[in-house]
C-alpha cells in the first residue's frame, strides 16, 4: 500500500438529453460536490452530455487519456437511449460482452424473468469490475478510473460512496483545499486586476477568484483564493494589504475589516 498517496483529480459525466432539454433537472452535480467535500476531496470538473454515441465516445476517449476519477452518470441501461456501455467500450478498444458477476447479480433478482431482455442489463466493456447497487443488485461498472453509475439517484449515490470509501480512501482529507477571501466594496473587476495577477506570481499554489455582485446598494466583489491552509495567511494579509493601497474598503469573512 502507498504510504504516500498522489492527490488526485476527481471529475463528473452526466449523461441524458432530459437534463440538456430541461425535462429533468440535474441532482448529480450538487450532490457529488457534497459527498466528495465530505471526505475532503474537490471535485476538479464536470460536463454535461447528450445521449449520443458518437459524442460521448469522443468524451470518454479524451478523459480516458487522463488520470482522473471520473464518475459517470446515466446511459448504461439497456434501451435503445443507452449508449454509454458501447461508447466506453468504443472508446479503449473492447468489445461488449456479458459480465459474470452481474450476470450473477441480475439473475439472483430475477431468476428466469432476468431473460431475454433483463440480463442485458449486465452487458459491459470486457475487462471491466462490477460497481454494486444496494437499491436493487443491477451494478454499474468500473473501466480504469470511470466508474459507470446509473442516472437514479437512490441507487448511484450509495455506490459512489461505496466507492469513495473503498478504493479511494487513501484520497480523503488529502491536501484538502480551502477558499479565502474578503469582500471588497465599490471597486471595479478591471480594478483589481493588476493586484490578481501580482498575486499569481507570489503565490502560484493558489487559485485567485473574483465574484462580483450588482446590488441596489452597490458594487460588492468576492476577492479570495483557493489553495492548502498551510501559508494561506499570509496570501490572505498580502491580498488586504493590496486592496487597502488601492484605497477600497473590505471586510473579512472572520471579522476583520477596512472599512
Amino acid at each position: 500500500m502507498n504510504s504516500n498517496p498522489r492527490k488526485r483529480n476527481f471529475g463528473a459525466l452526466i449523461i441524458g438529453d432530459e437534463i440538456l432539454t430541461g425535462k429533468r433537472k440535474d441532482k448529480h452535480f450538487e450532490k457529488l460536490i457534497n459527498l466528495l467535500g465530505a471526505r475532503g476531496i474537490d471535485l476538479s470538473w464536470s460536463m454535461y452530455i447528450p445521449d449520443d454515441p458518437i459524442f460521448i465516445q469522443t468524451v470518454l476517449s479524451s478523459t480516458m487519456n487522463r488520470d482522473d476519477v471520473v464518475f459517470s452518470f446515466g446511459g448504461i441501461g439497456a434501451t435503445p437511449d443507452d449508449h454509454t456501455r458501447g461508447s466506453a467500450a468504443a472508446a479503449v478498444g473492447v468489445p461488449l460482452e456479458l459480465h459474470p458477476d452481474a450476470k450473477k447479480e441480475i439473475e439472483g433478482v430475477f431468476g428466469n424473468d432476468a431473460y431475454p431482455k433483463r440480463i442485458l442489463m449486465g452487458i459491459f466493456p470486457k475487462g471491466c469490475s462490477i460497481i454494486p447497487n444496494p437499491y436493487n443488485r443491477i451494478p454499474g461498472f468500473t473501466l480504469g478510473t470511470h466508474h459507470f453509475l446509473p442516472g437514479f439517484p437512490v441507487m448511484a449515490w450509495p455506490m459512489v460512496e461505496w466507492l469513495l470509501d473503498t478504493e479511494y480512501a487513501s484520497q480523503h482529507f488529502l491536501s484538502k483545499y480551502e477558499a479565502h477571501s474578503i469582500i471588497v466594496y465599490d471597486a471595479g473587476e478591471s480594478q483589481l486586476i493588476d493586484l490578481m495577477n501580482e498575486f499569481g506570481k507570489i503565490y502560484p499554489g493558489y487559485k485567485i477568484f473574483s465574484l462580483p455582485t450588482l446590488s441596489k446598494s452597490g458594487r460588492r466583489i468576492e476577492l479570495g483564493f483557493r489553495g492548502p491552509q498551510k501559508g494561506a495567511g499570509t496570501a490572505l494579509a498580502f491580498l488586504k494589504n493590496g486592496v487597502d493601497k488601492l484605497g477600497f474598503k473590505w471586510k473579512g469573512l472572520n471579522g476583520d475589516s477596512k472599512l
